[in-house]
């Protein structure tokens, strides 16, 4: 299958009507692995993903291309995760481009990041072989570097006192 096939394939797949929580619900059934969630924008649908038996959620406004009114991942994650606690993985998505954005994903509830576009500009710039480890040196150069800053000597240390205004849980 060509990129562009795959493309079209996925993008039928995600804006089909007929995936809706009793799908996903199904879905959770019949698959026995873990199963992560995306595109999940406030609390009622998280705890909706827990109590189907979701492993994790992603926090995701999917790059803010399928709905310009949807807010930013990073402002829903905090009362996310004081819905959920520890229940459910977090993940964000979404606008994290650097070492700091990982640290305030992290302050704000994450349990990890995903990071698309710092790749796709690295891999544009310094080719396949050398973009991805050059975006990962500067990425964990960048954290380690606000990991100082803020008097952290582990990222588990990091919680919503490190976030300026003061938000959301204290993780």
């Amino acid at each position: 299958m060509s990129g562009l096939a795959h493309a079209e394939f996925v993008a039928r797949q995600l804006s089909c009507p007929g995936l809706d929580w009793t799908r996903i619900e199904a879905i959770r059934k019949a698959w026995p692995h873990h199963l992560v969630i995306k595109g999940i924008l406030n609390p009622q649908d998280a705890l909706m993903a827990e109590r189907i038996g979701a492993d994790g959620i992603v926090v995701s406004n999917h790059g803010g291309r399928q709905l310009d009114s949807a807010p930013a991942s990073i402002e829903v994650l905090p009362p996310i995760r004081d819905a959920c606690r520890d229940r459910l993985k977090l993940i964000l998505d979404s606008g994290v481009r650097n070492g700091d954005d990982i640290a305030r994903s992290l302050a704000s509830g994450a349990d990890f990041v995903l990071l698309g576009r710092p790749f796709l500009f690295a891999v544009a710039a310094l080719g396949l072989s050398d973009g991805p480890r050059a975006i990962m040196d500067i990425l964990q150069d960048e954290f380690l570097n606000t990991l100082i800053h803020l008097g952290c000597a582990d990222p588990a240390e990091l919680g919503s006192d490190h976030l300026w205004p003061r938000q959301g849980s204290n993780r």
